[in-house]
């Protein structure tokens, strides 16, 4: 992998645990630096970077003390998508509704223009980014 992409690939999942970045600024680096897809695995406390190519990196990000409830809420990753989209949380605030309405992790598909929440028994929650649909 070339330096310059990890460095950029770390400073994404930097930014976004110091708050210092939004998902959209966050996408728009990625898919500058030739990123398709990521998965992050809010268990692991990392993040998955996929290139066309199939070159992966993976990077740790911050982690969480408690696991993600047991049942997925759609509805509670909803509602927490909605609240930063809005500006009335960031994204440590968003990590932790999320992981308390069950979501273990999400992949986001920059090619397809969406995000997949899942829980721990495979229940998801699809959420297109702006635009999209």
């Amino acid at each position: 992998m070339d330096a310059r992409i990890t460095a950029i690939l770390r400073e994404c999942s930097r930014a976004s645990d110091e708050e210092r970045t939004t998902f959209p600024e966050v996408v728009a680096a990625l898919a500058a630096a030739g990123v398709e897809r990521y998965h992050t695995d809010l268990v692991r406390a990392e993040t998955t970077y996929y290139f066309p190519d199939g070159m992966t990196e993976r990077v740790k990000t911050q982690s969480s003390l408690q696991p993600p409830a047991m049942d997925f809420l759609a509805e509670g990753v909803e509602s927490a998508v909605r609240a930063i989209q809005a500006g009335t949380i960031r994204y440590g605030g968003f990590r932790e509704r999320v992981r308390r309405a069950g979501c273990a992790g999400w992949a986001v598909s920059i090619v397809g223009r969406r995000v997949v929440y899942y829980g721990r028994s495979g229940d998801s929650h699809t959420e297109w980014f702006p635009g999209a649909r």
